[in-house]
């Protein structure tokens, strides 16, 4: 969907005969020009009425390509919160820290995926790595951002905890000298009659 509505068949023609990729070749799904596949991400975030949709005539494919990324750009940064798979720890550690909520599990960290285990020669994978720049330049941006924003928060949080000792150790030492005090009050001292009958003695 894009302002309101679904893309026509010319404006986005469709690359395979029936309902699915069933059957298609790796090559193939490459091949195809219109591929939905290709700069997902950029896509999902961008605001693509920018770009006039999915009408190509309305801009360059250049200034298309980088309207898109600055789009999903500044839509990242705009968010709250956002978290990256491979960094699981920190991605709980941000949103705890943003929506102050606490989780009762640890996320566990996954680094193996069904694609990791599909061995693709070189060439492929440049090719697949050129369909799919956008993307790899957003994920560039947002594992930099994702980093200052973790980085921020611990910074935040050393301060805070700074702050917290000196106020418990000042508490500490009022506490100390007020019990100090109390005990002082609480010792005898002579009269001002029994002194002067001490000294007369003398």
């Amino acid at each position: 969907m894009c302002d309101g509505r679904t893309p026509t068949p010319e404006e986005l023609p469709s690359c395979y005969e029936g309902t699915d990729w069933s059957g298609c070749t790796l090559q193939e799904f490459m091949d195809c020009p219109y591929n939905l596949a290709n700069n997902r991400q950029v896509r999902m975030l961008a605001d693509l009425s920018l770009v006039g949709c999915y009408n190509m005539s309305f801009v360059t494919e250049k200034k298309r390509a980088q309207l898109l990324l600055e789009s999903a750009k500044k839509n990242l940064k705009d968010m709250a919160f956002f978290g990256l798979t491979e960094f699981q720890r920190k991605t709980q550690y941000l949103f705890e820290r943003t929506f102050n909520l606490k989780f009762i599990r640890p996320f566990m960290q996954y680094n193996n995926t069904r694609a990791g285990g599909v061995d693709l020669d070189n060439g492929t994978i440049q090719r697949i790595e050129e369909l799919n720049d956008l993307d790899m330049q957003l994920y560039d941006y947002a594992k930099d951002l994702f980093q200052q924003r973790y980085q921020f928060k611990r910074q935040v949080e050393r301060m805070e905890q700074r702050k917290k000792h000196r106020e418990e150790r000042l508490l500490q030492r009022s506490n100390e000298a007020f019990a100090k005090d109390e005990a002082e009050d609480q010792v005898r001292w002579p009269t001002e009659d029994y002194m002067s009958h001490i000294i007369e003695k003398w």
